[in-house]
């Protein structure tokens, strides 16, 4: 019975610290916190145009289809086809790449994965924090590394909103940042997770300006892992909302009926 006991003590330890490891991004790693507004429609359109432009072209969310995306997003039919649909013709498809998984390999060395439910294996915050910490670096393949995922085979495809970072070193206590920049030694860096980047080349986008559409962008992946969220959160506020008036018919009901016993 000892024995027993010890070794559940055991699996739930290593269950706990597995489960901390995965809320950190995985291995430890020190990540940045992103809140997300589920109802902001206005972002999640443009994370699905920034996903569209940026990632469909190597990632696919193969268990998603273009016409739920435009319902649940309230994105115009009209607008649909013009702005998101690049790789298929009808509304009713999946949102596939176009790019064969043959030549992916042969280029990237890996086959892009699919999208739909990253933001459920990897979580928000280990997102926003991987799609900011792309760094400048002539050693790999790509020209690129990501300080949060260590020679990734993945370039950096938003570069031009970004602009051309470098990485400078780590910070002590990597993590829970928004784009923090300090200057005390007459420069000024950006820290995302525990690594710290001097801006070499400005983009298209400002700092905060890339920040926010990132966040954007984490919350159209974190609505492909679950698009009936969207939904379920609106029908349980009615649905409390339906409780707590009953409570109160009930309550008054109770007190008509016990009126004379008092």
């Amino acid at each position: 019975m000892k024995k027993l006991t010890t070794l559940l003590v055991g699996f739930l330890a290593s269950a706990l610290v597995s489960s901390a490891a995965v809320a950190a991004g995985g291995h430890g790693a020190a990540v940045d916190k992103v809140y997300l507004n589920m109802s902001d429609k206005a972002a999640l359109q443009n994370g699905a145009k920034l996903f569209v432009n940026y990632c469909l072209s190597c990632h696919s969310a193969q268990y998603a289809r273009y016409n739920r995306v435009a319902e649940d997003l309230d994105i115009p039919l009209q607008q649909l086809k013009s702005s998101l649909m690049f790789a298929t013709e009808k509304e009713g498809d999946l949102m596939t790449t176009t790019m064969p998984a043959e030549d992916a390999k042969a280029w990237f060395g890996v086959t892009p994965p699919d999208l739909t439910l990253v933001a459920r294996v990897r979580k928000p915050d280990w997102i926003y924090t991987y799609l900011r910490a792309f760094y400048r670096d002539d050693s790999s393949p790509s020209g690129w590394n990501n300080s949060l995922f260590e020679n990734v085979a993945m370039p950096h495809a938003m570069y031009e909103l970004q602009g051309v970072q470098k990485l400078v070193g780590k910070v002590a206590d990597g993590g829970d940042h928004a784009t923090d920049q300090s200057a005390s030694d007459g420069e000024t860096y950006t820290v995302v997770g525990d690594a710290k980047f001097e801006l070499v080349h400005p983009g298209k986008l400002s700092p905060a300006e890339f920040d926010k559409a990132m966040g954007d962008l984490t919350a159209f992946l974190t609505y492909l892992g679950e698009p009936a969220q969207l939904k379920r959160k609106t029908i349980g506020v009615f649905s409390i909302a339906f409780v707590l008036l009953l409570m109160g018919l009930c309550y008054l009901l109770k007190k008509e009926y016990w009126r004379d016993v008092h």
